[in-house]
């Protein structure tokens, strides 16, 4: 891998961004990156840590001259979102992340490409290992399950940092830097998966709803992008008051914190309305072309022809899950009416699907105000009650209370404009960081975040802007030696 990235610079940066991708890193199973760092970390003679948690802490001496300065908290995450087309043959267990350069961008083959927060881990990485960077005492802080539920986060003991100042490499739009976040939580509901023999003189076809862009459930929920498991839903909701349509299999969505880009379901209709099922999936795609031709230019909609299915779900159970996937909201709730066009509200409909003889759908919430994220919460979890199904809530993280008075924004702010000329936005972000918990962990740590910019999170499509890497380096670099 190292041929196809080695000839970007910074060059130890994009070395050990490729190393970072032969890793397997999935949420929850970071015992390889994390032994990895340990490794890295002993090549170095560099003091690590690995707490109860599974958290990494490599620490490294002030530079000559430094010794004096603060400790700076370096800090990303290293787990990685896996999604892959569904024409991708890819085990995120043991499988690399493959790598390419296309234009101005890198991006993966068939996957995401973890540049979240890869891209974070790589910095510290080169700024570890480098002999010629001016710094004061430096504390690399590698968490675990960011992206699932913020478990290292939630895991960190007050002793283990003694820094007071954190810089989060873990924002995805150079020329931003964030200093607040909202929190977030899981609403999940379950109904008992209740099947019955498929009725006579019935006709099955396989409904595919592909091509969709998704993305970051929170980053971006406000663009109006399509939801896979929203729009299947609709057609099969339809379909089901209009042709008598019962459901076979219903899989839509996957990650609770990405947008649902693909969505499947085997169903039957009886086999005098067959053609004209296949007709209104046509008028059906039709329609959602004319409605999302600007965002979702890729968009596919097909109910093709399928082999015949034995079972099908009963009507108690197809009506309680269409009647509550079509009711449930999806999308931003409420906007700030502090941040100008900063989304504070939202709702992401992620995922319905069948395990363990249960029909499992799954949705997340995000807000900036903690009260509204419990009455978002609430409004998802009303809606599955009235349908009689079993609702679970995550107790959810905290969000990260903005302070415009903090002095290491103040230091990111002067040298991006000594670095670059223009001054960068000082922005609350619609996601879910770190610093929320890590703040209520350790009161009063003063902290920015920003990275360099990613399109396409948490799907298929992640890509990451080559040109923006290198100032997020010397940006990095600059508040390092500027800090006091």
């Amino acid at each position: 891998m190292e041929t196809v990235l080695n000839q970007l610079k910074p060059e130890r940066l994009w070395y050990y961004f490729s190393e970072i991708c032969k890793v397997p890193r999935p949420s929850k199973k970071e015992e390889k990156i994390a032994s990895w760092l340990m490794t890295f970390a002993e090549k170095q003679k560099l003091e690590c840590i690995k707490d109860e948690c599974g958290n990494i802490l490599i620490c490294k001496n002030a530079s000559p001259g430094y010794e004096n300065r603060k400790t700076v908290i370096l800090q990303s995450h290293m787990d990685m979102v896996c999604e892959k087309n569904a024409d991708t043959v890819h085990d995120f267990d043991k499988d690399p992340i493959i790598p390419r350069i296309e234009g101005e961008w890198v991006k993966a083959t068939g996957t995401t490409l973890g540049a979240d927060d890869g891209i974070g881990i790589a910095v510290q990485l080169a700024i570890l290992e480098a002999d010629n960077i001016a710094h004061g005492p430096i504390e690399a802080l590698f968490t675990m399950d960011e992206e699932t539920g913020l478990t290292g986060a939630f895991g960190l003991k007050p002793e283990l940092l003694k820094g007071r100042v954190l810089i989060n490499l873990d924002s995805e739009d150079e020329g931003q830097v964030f200093i607040g976040c909202a929190g977030g939580k899981d609403t999940v509901a379950s109904l008992p998966l209740s099947i019955e023999t498929t009725p006579d003189a019935h006709s099955a076809f396989k409904v595919s709803m592909t091509g969709l862009k998704g993305g970051h459930s929170g980053d971006d929920i406000n663009k109006g992008l399509g939801n896979a498991t929203k729009l299947l839903n609709r057609f099969l909701w339809n379909a089901s008051k209009d042709f008598g349509m019962r459901i076979s299999s219903y899989e839509a969505g996957n990650l609770r914190n990405a947008l649902a880009r693909e969505g499947f379901a085997l169903v039957v209709v009886p086999s005098a309305h067959a053609n004209a099922f296949e007709m209104s999936a046509k008028n059906f795609y039709m329609d959602l072309v004319d409605e999302l031709h600007v965002t979702e230019p890729e968009l596919k909609f097909v109910a093709a022809p399928a082999s015949a299915v034995p079972t099908v779900w009963t009507n108690d159970l197809q009506s309680s899950v269409l009647n509550s996937l079509y009711a449930c909201p999806h999308g931003v709730l409420a906007m700030s009416r502090v941040i100008p066009n900063f989304v504070e509200t939202s709702t992401n409909l992620a995922s319905v699907k069948e395990k363990d003889g249960k029909v499992f759908m799954t949705t997340s919430q995000r807000s900036s105000v903690e009260s509204s994220k419990k009455d978002a919460g609430d409004m998802v979890a009303s809606v599955f009650t009235l349908a009689g199904a079993e609702v679970e809530q995550s107790t959810g993280y905290p969000g990260w209370k903005p302070n415009p008075d903090s002095e290491i924004l103040r230091l990111t702010v002067e040298s991006y404009k000594k670095l670059f000329g223009g001054e960068p936005e000082v922005l609350a972000i619609h996601a879910g960081l770190e610093c929320g918990l890590v703040g209520a962990i350790y009161p009063g740590m003063d902290m920015v975040s920003f990275g360099p910019t990613i399109k396409g999170a948490h799907s298929p499509d992640e890509r990451l802007e080559i040109s923006t890497v290198t100032k997020f380096w010397d940006l990095t670099l600059e508040i390092l030696k500027e800090i006091p």
